[in-house]
């Protein structure tokens, strides 16, 4: 398959990728559905396996594709967060609710109904299932370079009405690379510290989340979406998001002044995305 630049590719990611020539993207930046969280009502949706095992396996499957057609020096910058083994009683799966009292909003059919985790091989209700862990140990035994372990976080997170742990109010952000050596721009995402210095950009970001006025439910902030790219992709290079959503990583790619291609399974996601990046959309950049 010839590799079209700035284009949405609707299907399954996996079958797609198989048409993607070897060493042909720079970078990929995504976001995976998370495990046991919402169900979009997609046949062969990532996210709804019966046990986690079976999410992280298929996801390996998924990234061993994203490999072969990065370039040797190219870089994944994913997106992940942990789920709580299932106890039936809230929208946490550990038995939280919102402050409200409501188990989580539909927000349309797009958007996703939410959902508890299944429980995991040898997790009992309440644990904390350490999917990111799970697959981070997973993709390096596969091959991947695991370079970096980066905390996002978040001032304004999801409110929690738990009382037995904290609140949840960061993610993960895994750097992973296909080579030893690989390309990122140091210099471009170094963080200022004074009015003429820098130094070098640190693993915890806090970067608040933003309102998006679309129907799709999972987006995360551009500013994220920016940092990875800006760091893990040249100037007119191009970056995959297998995983498109409502096509942040293309709205940012194309802002940056970077190619983009996306991968994504649901069609009312993909009519979303390509709404906002032809600037149709009423929901805007964000």
């Amino acid at each position: 398959m010839k590799l079209s630049l700035n284009t949405i590719l609707c299907g399954d990611s996996l079958k797609i990728l198989k048409t993607l020539p070897d060493n042909s993207v720079h970078c990929c930046v995504t976001s995976p559905p998370y495990y046991g969280l919402r169900d979009y009502g997609m046949a062969g949706q990532i996210g709804r396996e019966p046990i986690p095992e079976q999410y992280i396996v298929r996801l390996v499957e998924i990234f061993r594709e994203v490999r072969r057609v990065l370039r040797a020096d190219g870089t994944l910058w994913l997106n992940i967060a942990d789920s709580y083994a299932g106890s039936g009683k809230g929208r946490n799966a550990d038995g939280s609710h919102r402050p409200d009292g409501k188990q989580g909003t539909n927000r349309g059919t797009i958007a996703g109904v939410l959902h508890k985790a299944p429980s995991s091989v040898g997790c009992k209700p309440k644990d904390l299932m350490g999917i990111p862990w799970m697959l981070a140990f997973a993709l390096r035994q596969d091959g991947w370079y695991w370079r970096s372990d980066i905390i996002w976080m978040k001032n304004n997170p999801m409110p929690e009405s738990v009382k037995d742990r904290p609140t949840r109010c960061y993610e993960h952000v895994f750097l992973f690379s296909k080579s030893r050596r690989y390309f990122y721009d140091a210099e471009s995402v170094a963080e200022p510290t004074a009015a003429s210095t820098v130094r070098n950009l640190r693993d915890v970001w806090q970067i608040n989340k933003v309102p998006y006025k679309g129907t799709h439910f999972a987006t995360f902030p551009p500013k994220l979406a920016e940092t990875c790219i800006v760091a893990g992709c040249p100037p007119a290079g191009i970056v995959l998001d297998p995983f498109f959503g409502s096509g942040t990583t293309g709205l940012v790619a194309k802002k940056m002044e970077r190619h983009y291609i996306g991968i994504e399974l649901n069609p009312d996601f993909c009519k979303l995305a390509q709404e906002r990046l032809s600037g149709t959309s009423k929901a805007g950049y964000m």
